[in-house]
């Protein structure tokens, strides 16, 4: 049977977050929350499901039938009854969740979602937000050349995108150091202006389409460096001083696309992420990569205006 309500899979560990942003919860099943109504922006869900029914079911032969009678692919949220979830996994349609190489485009293909409620009910989205088992892309990393692990959130934030820079295009990274994020950026072809007090690993600042400048991300002025296609920042600071940055910024008009950090210190701002969700043309997600903090993201083809 169909509800009246959307389910939301919190981020690991940061459940609280996702219950402030909720608000109303009808109830809890493990990291997953139900609320009532339709789905609404929720940047500490790693995956929603958008269309969740709750199946009625005498056994794990019956659960398996019904499932594939919705759609082909499956993937479960585990968190009670694991044997009970492994069997019905085993009685599904074989899902791969290799690892994937960066600029690799996303599944198209729609993965549902299911757990076990107890023993007679599974609940189950056929649609989800995210196109990767429980919003969690796993990729074929790269453990020598980076000078740090940050480089996996730009690769999952370009994935989800959907667009990626490349030659002729010129990008900006703001608070650089060691470099993970320029290293990123770079490897793409496209031409890089890298920005921190700190210097960069040897083997990023060696690359031949990477400009060094050293000195402050907050103070540098857009016009000092022009247009950009892509203005990105890692950068340490509370989230409202990066909010202040991004807003000089698209006030001077001069990024077509910007994905940003804001690393929460302390206590988690929701009021300056309830600010950057609200800008147009804005995502704000929790990306499998990212630790206490959100990633703003707000491309040119969402801003059609511009």
């Amino acid at each position: 049977m169909s509800s009246g309500f959307t389910a939301y899979l919190a981020a690991p560990g940061f459940e609280a977050d996702l219950r402030v942003e909720l608000g109303e919860i009808s109830a809890e099943y493990g990291r997953l929350m139900l609320s009532p109504g339709p789905a609404k922006p929720a940047a500490w869900a790693q995956n929603i499901w958008l269309a969740p029914q709750v199946l009625e079911v005498a056994s794990i032969g019956e659960a398996a039938k019904a499932l594939k009678a919705i759609q082909r692919n499956w993937w479960p949220y585990e968190f009670h009854l694991h044997r009970r979830t492994a069997l019905l996994v085993d009685k599904l349609p074989k899902v791969s969740a290799k690892p994937i190489p960066f600029g690799t485009p996303a599944p198209t293909a729609p993965l549902g979602a299911f757990t076990w409620m107890d023993e007679g009910h599974v609940l189950a989205s056929a649609q989800c937000s995210s196109p990767f088992p429980n919003g969690e892309p796993v990729f074929v990393e790269d453990r020598v050349t980076p000078p740090s692990r940050a480089y996996l959130k730009l690769w999952e934030a370009l994935t989800l995108a959907g667009e990626m820079p490349g030659p002729g295009q010129t990008c900006v990274d703001l608070g650089a150091c060691p470099g993970g994020w320029t290293w990123v950026l770079a490897s793409t072809g496209a031409r890089v202006i890298s920005v921190d007090k700190a210097p960069l690993a040897p083997n990023v600042a060696a690359m031949p389409n990477v400009e060094v400048r050293q000195g402050s991300a907050f103070g540098i002025e857009p016009s000092e460096i022009g247009p950009v296609d892509w203005l990105c920042s890692d950068v340490i600071c509370y989230p409202e001083r990066l909010l202040r940055l991004v807003e000089r910024w698209i006030k001077a008009g001069l990024a077509r696309n910007f994905i940003c950090t804001l690393k929460f210190q302390g206590e988690t701002d929701h009021q300056t992420a309830r600010a950057f969700a609200a800008i147009p043309g804005s995502r704000l997600l929790h990306l499998s990569h990212n630790k206490h903090e959100l990633t703003w993201m707000r491309l040119a083809t969402l801003c059609p205006w511009e």
